[in-house]
């Protein structure tokens, strides 16, 4: 499967609520920890940064789990995404529950993207801007969940 097809994949499953009429409000750039696909799913750390349209940055903590074919190991990488919303985004606002489909390959160096819908009353999509950087061997398509919290 290649980088263009499974970016495809991703775009055409997103929810219509998440095509809305939003702009982009800044970027979000999460460093993901290693893992190891379990069959069934898998589980990540999340350090991220948001950044605003403005410059304005906030910094979050979470993780990041798989439900759906999942086998293999990465040692982690980094993963970007362009930030959805039909209004601002105040500060704190992607703290919460991300939901929708992600997919990985890998074998030595691997791509990856998450397409996510939540946040404040599930109001931001979090587009995959660029596909995630990762070292390993890695094959997995499913549901993601992505939870955030903010920190100072």
């Amino acid at each position: 499967m290649s980088a263009a097809l499974l970016t495809a994949f991703l775009l055409s499953t997103a929810p219509a609520s998440a095509q809305g009429n939003t702009v982009r409000q800044g970027v979000l750039t999460c460093r993901i920890s290693a893992s190891v696909g379990l069959l069934v799913g898998s589980r990540q750390r999340l350090r991220c940064q948001f950044r605003s349209e403005s410059g304005r940055t906030q910094k979050y903590i979470g993780t990041i789990g798989r439900l759906g074919f999942d086998i293999g190991f990465t040692a982690g990488g980094v993963m970007a995404w362009a930030v959805l919303a039909s209004t601002t985004i105040p500060s704190g606002a992607l703290a919460g529950e991300f939901v929708g489909a992600s997919g990985d390959i890998s074998a030595g160096l691997g791509v990856g993207a998450n397409l996510l819908v939540g946040g404040t009353r599930k109001s931001v999509s979090l587009q995959p801007l660029s596909v995630e950087g990762q070292v390993g061997v890695n094959l997995a398509l499913g549901v993601a969940r992505m939870k955030l919290k903010p920190i100072n």
